[in-house]
């Protein structure tokens, strides 16, 4: 968090509160919940009552009316203590909650917006389909209007939430044309829509994640979210905060590798002497700080850029690809730093690494995002 930031007390506030809840809630349990691959009951009640499932939402609904700087301390913190539980949240604050706040009607948005924010309903976001990842307008799923509904037929993959969400904005196809996608609010209990396999991952196992099946899934009319042809534009401009909201995920799974690292290199001794001391393991340590402050800075400086209005398609690409290849490091050095105790489950840094590794092929890899970068210099240069 930037000290200049307007809301800097406000912002300062937030943490403390979500902090000292993410140490008493999560941290306790995250080994037991990747374990048995769960969130922890009645979470997202909780995180309601907390009041962070619509930190970006305007207060009418029950949000905070707050921007991406916050979202970006708030992930920071939650994963600190569950990254897994983190990522949950965030499909369901970001990919839903935030998304439809954006771009849903007046109606859709007195419907759907006070039950998330609360947490009595559970959202989630499905564009990732089996055929289409990284290419995100290449999605086959289509959507065929019929009279007053429309009729999808697909299927997502990999889809955060997918096993217990009640509602989703789904990606659509909706014309001939490569850019003619449409978004659409699809109910758990709709005709024609039901779960797949939940998926078992190598991380973030406390979140899950599984499939999504349309066959002949009917889909009122007026749960189309904006104009028809529209949700490429809404899609790229909900990635900025997405990638802002994974990096900060980052963050906090390497500031947790980084205290594991530091309380047992003092406690630790090998030929009589705590291992802090040897320079081999000290490097690493400084190395891990240097790490995270710098992609701390990356991370809140395009949070900023995007609470300014702006598009940070450049900035947040930038920050995430650091940040999280960053963390990645990060946790494969604590893991080395602790030995044979970072190696087994006893000890959370082997956890840690797992959850890292998702964050650098989420929300657009690491090597897409390397050539979005790239082409936004081009852009600018007008060549």
């Amino acid at each position: 968090m930037t000290s200049y930031h307007s809301n800097a007390q406000e912002i300062r506030e937030v943490i403390q509160t979500v902090r000292a809840f993410a140490a008493k809630e999560l941290a306790p349990y995250a080994d037991e919940l990747d374990r048995e691959e769960r969130l922890a009951p009645g979470i997202f009640r909780r995180l309601g009552e907390l009041g962070i499932l619509g930190l970006t939402c305007p207060e009418e609904f029950g949000g905070a009316k707050l921007g991406a700087v916050s979202v970006a301390a708030v992930m920071e913190e939650l994963s600190y203590a569950c990254p897994g539980t983190c990522l949950s949240y965030l499909a369901h604050s970001l990919l839903f909650v935030h998304n439809l706040a954006q771009n849903g009607s007046p109606e859709q948005l007195v419907r759907y917006l006070p039950n998330c924010i609360s947490g009595e309903m559970v959202g989630g976001m499905a564009m990732t389909e089996p055929g289409a990842g990284s290419d995100a307008i290449g999605l086959t799923t289509k959507a065929v209007k019929k009279g007053d509904h429309y009729v999808l037929n697909g299927s997502k993959m990999f889809i955060t939430n997918g096993p217990i969400a009640d509602v989703f904005l789904v990606y659509a196809r909706t014309g001939e044309d490569r850019m003619d996608l449409s978004t659409f609010i699809v109910e758990r209990g709709f005709a024609g829509f039901s779960v797949g396999k939940k998926l078992s991952k190598m991380g973030m196992r406390a979140s899950p994640t599984g499939e999504l099946v349309f066959k002949d899934c009917i889909v009122p009319a007026e749960n189309l979210v904006g104009d028809e042809g529209s949700s490429v534009k809404h899609m790229m401009k909900n990635l900025d905060i997405e990638r802002v909201g994974l990096g900060a995920m980052s963050l906090g799974i390497a500031r947790a590798c980084l205290d594991h690292s530091l309380k047992y290199a003092q406690e630790r001794q090998q030929f009589s002497e705590n291992i802090i001391n040897f320079q081999a393991v000290s490097e690493k340590i400084a190395n891990m700080y240097i790490g995270y402050r710098a992609a701390r800075a990356f991370i809140y400086e395009a949070a900023q850029v995007i609470e300014e209005g702006r598009r940070a398609n450049q900035e947040a690409a930038a920050a995430k690809v650091y940040a999280s290849e960053m963390a990645t490091k990060v946790a494969l050095d604590a893991i080395q730093v602790l030995g044979g105790y970072g190696y087994i489950r006893e000890f959370p840094v082997e956890r840690l690494m797992r959850d890292a590794k998702l964050i650098e092929i989420g929300g657009g890899t690491s090597e897409i995002l390397r050539s979005i970068i790239v082409k936004e210099f081009v852009r600018k240069s007008g060549k």
